[in-house]
């Protein structure tokens, strides 16, 4: 069993004009409606021209094979923020925040080459002990037979404790992290989490504040594994601007929270909505192996990935121009049929999990990948543990975004 197709937005995705078809309207993801819109495209239009969108006019690159063509193209299609970054949302010049993420070669391989011993294999292994003892904490914790939000208990301390053990930050302070990387990402509009972007700034120069006492206290100090020493002693980072201190912070933060928080979510929600495969699951418990990459998959915790074409491009019979946004939808290439069978549904035993878009490909490859899947794998572990199930037992609440697709709050009761 899969979630049912809004008819309505079944029969508006069918039928509006195919020029005016817009997919970034933030409340198709908010109202988890986005489904026809990205297959009518995969159909009838892979490489789409919206002349008009709340972002602006962009192309939406739709299928798997187009996205990963896309990604290999990094020398026409620029990441860079001076183009626009990686967001469809374009910001003001001076407001841009430079990240590594957000650059294009050799600037970028030099900073992501910085940070990359965090997630080595070796140090992932010291890790492994320390993901277990905070979801065993955070299990134990929980309330039986009373509804609670599992975003707010689970799926945010898991991810911001980590986080705050990758920087060394206070763990006493840790949902800061997870405040500042919700205002990084969030859309402003009145009475939102930020009403303009005077407020997100006011709140990156909290969040930056915070980051240089640590940065001044470990620049002076021998090199540590943690990711501020990392960068405060890198040869590629330790002369940063405060402006790009402040852009690999954002970018480390929401890389490091979001993708694991909104994964650990979906994951109790699509085991309830597929019965047969929680029961596969618990009969199973090895089955998490292959789990963990189709919850990623499934939920696609980033919708997209921005880039903007430097020089004209071709691809699909369409030329996209030099100066053109392009938004390769990742969203809607993990569930094209040509290249994953049966992509609709959440499956958890696939035979290869791992051929999904959720963390991109090519150079800008999610650098933190297997750590988000540890802790997936490992907190899947001790909830089987200890709950024979978890029950979702309400609407979950979904994020008002084209870029981050997450969920907000999701009740959930576990039986005493």
């Amino acid at each position: 069993m899969n979630a049912p197709v809004d008819l309505d937005h079944a029969r508006i995705a069918a039928t509006t004009p195919l020029d005016r078809l817009d997919p970034s309207n933030p409340a198709l993801f908010r109202d988890d409606v986005w489904q026809p819109y990205f297959a009518r495209l995969r159909r009838e239009a892979p490489v789409h021209y919206c002349a008009e969108s709340m972002f602006g006019p962009f192309w939406s690159i739709s299928t798997y094979k187009d996205i990963m063509q896309c990604e290999l193209a990094h020398k026409v299609l620029s990441s860079d923020s001076l183009h626009g970054g990686i967001s469809i949302r374009d910001r003001d010049k001076a407001l841009r925040l430079p990240m590594f993420i957000a650059m294009d070669p050799p600037q970028h391989d030099e900073q992501r080459k910085v940070v990359q011993p965090i997630v080595a294999p070796g140090n992932l292994a010291k890790l492994e002990h320390v993901i277990r003892e905070r979801a065993i904490r955070i299990l134990e914790g929980l309330p039986r037979n009373e509804t609670f939000n599992w975003v707010d208990r689970v799926s945010i301390e898991l991810t911001v404790s980590m986080l705050a053990t990758l920087f060394d930050f206070p763990q006493e302070d840790r949902r800061k992290l997870s405040h500042w990387s919700d205002c990084a990402t969030a859309l402003p509009m009145p009475g939102g989490l930020i009403e303009n972007e005077e407020q997100r700034e006011a709140v990156f120069a909290e969040m930056l504040g915070a980051f240089m006492k640590l940065w001044n206290e470990r620049v002076n100090a021998d090199p540590r594994p943690d990711l501020i020493s990392m960068l405060a002693h890198g040869e590629a980072t330790r002369n940063m601007t405060p402006r790009e201190f402040m852009g690999n912070l954002v970018l480390l933060i929401v890389g490091g929270n979001d993708t694991t928080r909104n994964s650990i979510s979906g994951g109790v929600l699509f085991l309830n909505e597929n019965p047969a495969e929680y029961n596969k699951l618990r009969a199973n418990p090895a089955l998490i192996e292959t789990m963990v990459p189709e919850i990623i998959r499934y939920q696609t915790p980033l919708a997209h990935m921005r880039r903007t074409a430097v020089a004209d491009f071709e691809i699909g019979g369409k030329t996209i121009r030099a100066g053109e946004k392009v938004v390769m939808w990742y969203i809607s290439g993990n569930r094209d049929e040509t290249a994953i069978e049966q992509p609709d549904r959440f499956i958890i035993d696939r035979a290869r999990p791992r051929g999904h878009l959720s963390f991109g490909f090519g150079i800008h490859r999610c650098v933190g990948n297997r750590l988000a899947e540890l802790q997936l794998k490992i907190l899947w572990e001790e909830i089987l543990r200890r709950f024979p199930r978890i029950e979702v037992v309400g609407r979950p609440e979904r994020t008002y975004s084209a870029f981050v697709h997450g969920i907000t709050n999701l009740p959930v009761r576990i039986p005493g």
